[in-house]
């Protein structure tokens, strides 16, 4: 049984700008696929999308006519096999904090927002598309949507209640969600990154050290993972045909501290 064959097709890959989704975006390229870079990133995207043969799209992924606009600008260059949800953010804060003051209500609806809502918007538009597809092979393939949740679904550390609620979110669509486009040959599958070398830590010496600090938490190896170890899993997730409907640590095998 051969891998699923992207040559000529089209993918969206959402938050392509940098870090997991710029290196999933540049390996999906490699396999002939055309990427719709999606983000907010307009400098940015732009030059991904050019130097992958892509086609940048401005993307706030909470956005219903943004993400028709991604869809569209990816079907168009060819039949939409791929989606990579991977734009997502943080905002740390604690319940109630050090005054005995209650956490913005406005601070966790923005993290479910963009980091749940959306990833939900760019799913249930994308796969719309896809159902539209002829089948790729006998068993009526028609494409793979990769979520991004995190560690922080299992191991959310203080401050981290929005956050983790949103990526635990996604981790509990993921299979009602597998379920659901199954009658359409659609798979569905997440990745719960732990901790990785993205543009959220900065850069410099300073920057040097707090990663390498944090990456002596991992079990092995001892360091952070960097965005292409990620976009390997994306890409096996996309073109092993047997997998659906699973969550799947990325991580060195770290387990999270409360702090």
């Amino acid at each position: 049984m051969p891998r699923i064959d992207l040559n000529g097709a089209s993918a969206i890959v959402t938050g392509g700008a940098s870090g997991i989704g710029e290196a999933s975006a540049r390996q999906l390229a490699d396999l002939g696929a055309r990427c719709v870079i999606a983000d907010l990133n307009e400098e940015r995207g732009k030059q991904i999308a050019s130097e992958t043969g892509g086609l940048f799209v401005k993307c706030d992924v909470s956005s219903e006519e943004d993400g028709a606009a991604a869809v569209a600008a990816a079907s168009e260059m060819g039949p939409l096999r791929a989606l990579v949800n991977s734009a997502g953010l943080g905002r740390a804060g604690r319940t109630v904090d050090r005054n005995n003051e209650p956490m913005p209500q406005a601070d966790f609806d923005f993290v479910i927002r963009i980091n749940l809502l959306g990833s939900f918007n760019m799913l249930r538009q994308s796969a719309a598309a896809m159902a539209k597809t002829d089948p790729m092979d006998d068993d009526g393939q028609r494409g793979a949507i990769v979520n991004m949740a995190s560690v922080a679904a299992f191991d959310g550390q203080i401050g981290q209640a929005a956050y983790s609620a949103s990526k635990g979110g996604i981790v509990g669509m993921t299979l009602p969600i597998a379920r659901d486009l199954s009658a359409v040959g659609i798979r569905v599958n997440t990745i719960a990154p732990g901790l990785i070398d993205t543009p959220i830590y900065g850069e410099g010496e300073a920057s040097d050290q707090f990663k390498a600090h944090l990456g002596q938490s991992v079990l092995f190896p001892k360091r952070l993972g960097y965005g292409e170890e990620l976009a390997f899993m994306v890409l096996d997730l996309i073109t092993n045909p047997y997998m659906n409907g699973e969550t799947i640590r990325v991580d060195g095998g770290i387990r999270m501290p409360p702090k």
